[in-house]
Parts: C-alpha cells; sequence; structure tokens
C-alpha cells in the first residue's frame, strides 16, 4: 500500500526536529546551560544564518533526505511555476459572475421572477414610493 503524502510529510518533519535536537545538543557540547541559552535565543524572527553550525547542517541534511524520500514515494517535487496547474472544467463560462447556477440548490428556475411590472414601488393610493415593507416613506421634519 502506497504511503499518503500527510504520512510521509510527518515522518519527514518529525526526522527533521529530531535531528535538530540532535544538533542543538551537539553544538552546546554538553553542557546543559549552553544548550537552554542556545533554544531560548531561537525566536520566530530567527534566521537561518543565526543557528549553530551544527544545526544548519542537520536542517540541510533533512531537508536533503525530505526531497530523496518525496522523489522515491513517487511525489514530485518542481519549483512554482515550473509546471502548469492542473486544469478544472469550468461549470460557467469566462466572464460569468454571481452564484454557480447548479450551487446547493440545484439549477436556477429560468423565465421571468414575477408577473408584476418592473419600476419602483408605490404605496397603496399610488401617489409616492413605499418602503420595502409597504409603509409609506418618512417624511423629513423641519
Amino acid at each position: 500500500m502506497k504511503n499518503s503524502a500527510t504520512d510521509i510529510m510527518q515522518e519527514i518533519l518529525f526526522s527533521a526536529v529530531m535531528d535538530a535536537v540532535a544538533a542543538l545538543k551537539t553544538a552546546s557540547k554538553g553542557m546543559p546551560n549552553s544548550l537552554l541559552r542556545d533554544i531560548n535565543a531561537m525566536g520566530p524572527n530567527t534566521a537561518f544564518a543565526d543557528l549553530p553550525k551544527e544545526v544548519q547542517a542537520g536542517i540541510t541534511g533533512a531537508v536533503r533526505t525530505a526531497f530523496n524520500r518525496l522523489l522515491k514515494e513517487g511525489y514530485s517535487v518542481a519549483p512554482t511555476g515550473s509546471a502548469p496547474p492542473p486544469s478544472r472544467p469550468s461549470a460557467r463560462p469566462e466572464g460569468v459572475r454571481g452564484p454557480r447556477p447548479d450551487g446547493p440548490r440545484g439549477p436556477r428556475p429560468t423565465g421571468p421572477r414575477s408577473d408584476r411590472p418592473r419600476g419602483p414601488r408605490t404605496s397603496t393610493d399610488g401617489s409616492r414610493p413605499a418602503s420595502p415593507d409597504g409603509r409609506p416613506p418618512r417624511t423629513p421634519k423641519r
């Protein structure tokens, strides 16, 4: 059975983290205070060049191993833009906006929406436009 990409990436990341921890221990030369200082010096803004040389070498090896493992498992690894994105058939022609015609409620009905003519709504006596709820509009106070 072929492993899923998620399982492979989880194994790769776990291996990379364990290699980085081992490299941190090696960089501290067995001194606990030095190990804690190195760990505390790392944060979200730490650059690759700021890491100890042993950790840099460990990460470089882990990345190389990860790419080789992905290729061996049959996954393709390519730079962005080198391969065209997979084409997906579109249900709508180019330039059509709005919700999909065959959305979750099924296809849209065709034909007129109602029998009433288009235009502004009027109040019951036809004298002036009515508000959406049927009440006449408010008159401004002076």
